[in-house]
C-alpha cells in the first residue's frame, strides 16, 4: 500500500469519529433472535460481541461497535405494525435525522443525536433511557413542572433553533407540546424507557457532569488554549470552521454558525458543554482530555457567534442564574 493511500484511510477514519449517528441510514440487516438485536447497529452487526453498560452502548466503543443502537424500532424482530408503533418508529427518524425529518422545526442542523449519542443511547454521552419515567419534572430555567413534552419542544427551541422558523408558506412555525414531531419523539423516548422504573432517576442519568473541585473559574477559562485543543482533536470531523466535514451520509453536527444551537441552549453553558465534551468526545477516543482541557474547548466553541435566542428573559425568573449562564449576564 502507498503512502498517499495509507494516509487517505487515516484521514477517513478520523474524519468519521465524532459523527453522530443520527446522520446515518438505517438499513440494517434482520436479526433472528433478540440477542442479535442488541448487536446490531448502523454498519449492521458487530464483528465481536461486546458486554453493554446497563441498555446502554459502552462509552469505551471501537470504529464497529460506536455505530450500534441496542433499541431500534426499525428493526426489532418483535415490533409491531399498529399505530402505535409507528409513531415510536417516526420519534426514532425525527430523533437520527431532524433537519430532513422536520425541517419546519429544525433551522438549525443539528439532529437530537448530535448531542445524545447512538439514538439516546450511549454512556455518558445524554442518554435517555429511563428518561420518560422522570417527567413530570420541575424545570429550574422555566420555574414550572415540565412534561416530557414541554422539554421536547424546549430543545426544539433552543438546540434546533426553531425560534423565528418559517414553512413552505412562508409563516413562523413555533413548535407546541401538542405537535405531531413532538408527540412522536415522546412516543420514541417512552418506548426506550419502557423497563425502567417511573420516577426512580435511571443510574446513568446525569453522570456526564464535572465535579465541581475540578470547575474552573469564569474568569480563568482559556479560549486561546481551547482553540489549540480544537486544533488538534476536533477539526477532522468539525473542520477548522466549526461547521461539520461532510463524509457520505454523515456529517458532525455544527459547533457555532446560524446553523447551530442558539444562545439560549443548555449547551451554551460553559460547564454543561464541558461535561459532554469531557465524556463523550473524541467520538471514538471519549475521556481523553483532562476536566480542565474540556472546559477551555467548552470555552473556545461557546466564544463562537451562535443565533440568539430571544425570550432569555423568561429564563430564571424564579430561580438563581447558573454561574456559567454567560448569555444571561450581557
Amino acid at each position: 500500500m502507498n503512502r498517499s493511500w495509507i494516509i487517505f484511510v487515516v484521514v477517513l477514519g478520523c474524519s468519521l469519529v465524532m459523527m453522530s449517528c443520527g446522520d446515518r441510514e438505517n438499513v440494517i440487516p434482520e436479526a433472528d433472535t433478540a440477542e442479535d438485536v442488541a448487536q446490531l447497529g448502523g454498519f449492521g452487526p458487530a464483528s465481536h460481541t461486546y458486554q453493554l453498560a446497563g441498555p446502554l452502548v459502552p462509552r469505551d466503543t471501537t470504529m464497529v461497535t460506536a455505530w450500534d443502537i441496542p433499541r431500534n424500532p426499525l428493526t426489532a424482530a418483535t415490533f409491531g405494525d399498529s399505530e402505535s408503533a409507528e409513531q415510536i418508529r417516526r420519534g426514532f427518524r425525527l430523533f437520527t435525522a431532524t433537519p430532513t425529518e422536520t425541517p419546519r422545526l429544525t433551522p438549525s442542523g443539528m439532529t437530537c443525536g448530535n448531542c445524545h449519542l447512538n439514538a439516546g443511547q450511549r454512556e455518558l454521552a445524554l442518554p435517555l433511557v429511563g428518561a420518560a419515567g422522570m417527567f413530570p419534572e420541575y424545570n429550574r430555567r422555566a420555574g414550572r413542572m415540565f412534561t416530557l413534552e414541554d422539554r421536547i419542544v424546549g430543545c426544539f427551541m433552543r438546540s434546533e433553533n426553531s425560534v423565528g422558523a418559517t414553512n413552505v408558506d412562508g409563516e413562523v412555525v413555533a413548535p407546541e407540546p401538542d405537535f405531531e414531531e413532538v408527540a412522536a419523539l415522546a412516543a420514541y423516548i417512552t418506548w426506550l424507557s419502557s423497563d425502567d422504573l417511573v420516577g426512580q432517576d435511571p443510574p446513568w442519568r446525569k453522570k456526564n457532569r464535572i465535579v465541581a473541585d475540578a470547575l474552573v473559574s469564569i474568569d480563568q477559562l482559556d479560549p486561546e488554549q481551547g482553540e489549540l485543543l480544537f486544533t488538534e482533536h476536533c477539526v477532522n470531523c468539525h473542520g477548522a470552521d466549526g461547521q461539520g466535514v461532510q463524509v457520505g451520509d454523515k456529517r458532525a453536527g455544527p459547533l457555532w454558525g446560524p446553523s447551530s444551537w442558539n444562545d439560549g441552549a443548555g449547551a451554551s453553558r460553559y460547564y454543561t458543554l464541558a461535561g459532554l465534551i469531557r465524556y463523550a468526545m473524541p467520538y471514538l477516543n471519549p475521556g481523553i482530555l483532562s476536566d480542565e482541557e474540556a472546559q477551555h474547548l467548552a470555552a473556545y466553541i461557546i466564544a463562537q457567534p451562535r443565533p440568539e435566542y430571544p425570550f432569555k428573559a423568561d429564563d430564571y425568573q424564579k430561580e438563581e442564574l447558573p454561574i456559567d449562564a454567560v448569555f444571561y449576564k450581557e
